[in-house]
C-alpha cells in the first residue's frame, strides 16, 4: 500500500477518476495512452503490487489475476493472486523483471489510503510507488508511471482499516482499473495496425 499522490498535488482534480463514474475504464485507457512512451518501443510491464492476505491490499493483485485473462499485447502482468508481489519479495520480483525485460516500461499498480472523500478513486501519474509507506515500510519505489486506487481512509490505524476494508468497493476498483488498461491495449493495437497499413500504402505509391 502506497503514500496516494492525492495529498500532494493539486491537479488532482484532474488526474483522478472515480471508480463508477461514466466511461470511467475509458477516461483511464485514455489517461495511460497519454503517459507512455510514443511510439511504446521498449518492453512495458504491469507490476501489480499487494496481496490478497489483506482485503484491502488486495487491489493490486486482483487487477493483475483480471489482466491475466484478457490476454494484453502491449504489456507483460506480474503481481496476481496465485503469485502476488509484497513487501517481503518485491525486490527479488523486481530484479527478475529487469532481468527479463532489457530496458523494461514498469507501470506500479498499488491501493492506498486517503481522505474520506477521496474513497474510490484512480489515480494516474508519472513516477513511482512507494509501497509500503502508508503503513511505515521501507521499500524501494517502483515504476515509471503508477495507478493508485483509493481504498479506504488514511490516518488511525491504517493496517486494520486495509483489514476491514469492504471487498466490493476493491472488486469494483479493479475491474475497473482492468477494463481501462484492456482498452489502453486494444487501442495500441489500433494505433499499430493503421500505421502498418499506412507504411504498406505508402510503398505502393507509384513514385
Amino acid at each position: 500500500m502506497s503514500i496516494p499522490s492525492i495529498f500532494f498535488s493539486s491537479k488532482d482534480d484532474r488526474e483522478r477518476i472515480f471508480h463508477d463514474e461514466q466511461g470511467a475504464s475509458t477516461l483511464i485507457a485514455l489517461r495511460l495512452i497519454s503517459l507512455l512512451p510514443s511510439p511504446l518501443s521498449q518492453p512495458a510491464a504491469i507490476v501489480c503490487i499487494g496481496t490478497d492476505r489483506s482485503t484491502g491490499d488486495s487491489l493490486g493483485p486482483l487487477v493483475g489475476t483480471m489482466l491475466k485473462e484478457k490476454h494484453l499485447s502491449h504489456f507483460h502482468v506480474y503481481g496476481t493472486l496465485e503469485e502476488p508481489i509484497h513487501a517481503v519479495n518485491l525486490e527479488e520480483k523486481i530484479t527478475a523483471i529487469r532481468s527479463i525485460h532489457d530496458d523494461v516500461f514498469m507501470i506500479a499498480i498499488d491501493a492506498c489510503l486517503g481522505r474520506l472523500k477521496s474513497v474510490g478513486a484512480i489515480t494516474i501519474a508519472k513516477g513511482p510507488v512507494r509501497p509500503g509507506a502508508g503503513v511505515n515500510k521501507q521499500l524501494p519505489p517502483v515504476g515509471d508511471l503508477h495507478i493508485t486506487g483509493v481504498v479506504n481512509v488514511s490516518g488511525f490505524m491504517e493496517f486494520f482499516v486495509l483489514q476491514n476494508t469492504r471487498l466490493h468497493l476493491v472488486m469494483n476498483m479493479a475491474k475497473t482499473i482492468a477494463n481501462g488498461i484492456y482498452e489502453a491495449d486494444r487501442k495500441l493495437s489500433r494505433k499499430e495496425f493503421w500505421t502498418n497499413t499506412d507504411i504498406v500504402k505508402d510503398r505502393h505509391q507509384p513514385f
